[in-house]
């Protein structure tokens, strides 16, 4: 499997296949929101767009980067997120990276967006996957979060190489800017168990598919057998 690992302001064209990372925290709290129960997820343009959504469909959860604001029900915090019960709901995500990532490559074939607690199960739909080719999209810091782009060579060898282990591409995500930041309490929006859930490896047995549907670019998730080669 050809690897890349590109910024999102790296991406001239669609790629074939793409894995959209964002450990620290869109990714981690996606895969938060369909373990308490969620349907699907959006994944809104802008914050005016997730407010509209929002207006739309009243029964419908909407969260965000940063501190509580009005209109959305809860932030992109998974150790807050994982007490809430979304049964059967959709939620509306909009942060500053990975649904932005995720956009820049609506246009491809197959998008998966990922993060470490649903690494294998990411790795094992690339194995099964038609396309020779995967774009890895690195969505912190311009490319540069070396979280993201961890948990994307980790999953990029784990995809060629089941028997890879985690811990070094672990200790460089927990050594990382934007672990310091959430620990620190530089970001807003945070609960004190989020970095230690954003580092938990294969936490849950699917990977994520987002996919347009009408205008509206949508994550759901993919179960994938355990124990597959």
């Amino acid at each position: 499997m050809d690897a890349r690992f590109l910024g999102i302001a790296d991406l001239v064209e669609a790629p074939s296949v793409a894995v959209v990372v964002d450990v620290m925290r869109a990714f981690t709290v996606a895969a938060w929101a369909f373990a308490q129960g969620a349907e699907k997820i959006v994944l809104a343009e802008s914050l005016d767009e997730a407010l509209a959504l929002k207006a739309r469909h009243r029964d419908w959860v909407a969260l965000k980067d940063g501190p509580p604001a009005p209109g959305f029900d809860t932030v992109n915090s998974p150790g807050l997120l994982r007490s809430i019960d979304l049964g059967g709901r959709t939620v509306v995500q909009k942060t500053t990276a990975g649904t932005v990532g995720a956009l820049a490559v609506k246009e491809a074939p197959l998008v998966l967006c990922a993060s470490f607690v649903v690494a294998e199960a990411t790795a094992q739909l690339l194995r099964t996957s038609e396309g020779d080719s995967v774009t890895f999209v690195v969505t912190g810091d311009d490319g540069q979060a070396d979280e993201d782009l961890a948990c994307a060579q980790y999953i990029a060898r784990r995809a060629t190489e089941a028997g890879t282990d985690a811990p070094e591409f672990l200790r460089r995500a927990a050594e990382s800017r934007a672990a310091a930041e959430l620990a620190e309490g530089v970001r807003q929006g945070v609960h004190p168990d989020d970095v230690a859930l954003c580092l938990e490896v294969d936490r849950f047995p699917f990977a994520m598919v987002a996919t347009l549907e009408g205008s509206l670019m949508v994550l759901r998730p993919r179960a994938m057998p355990c124990g597959s080669p």
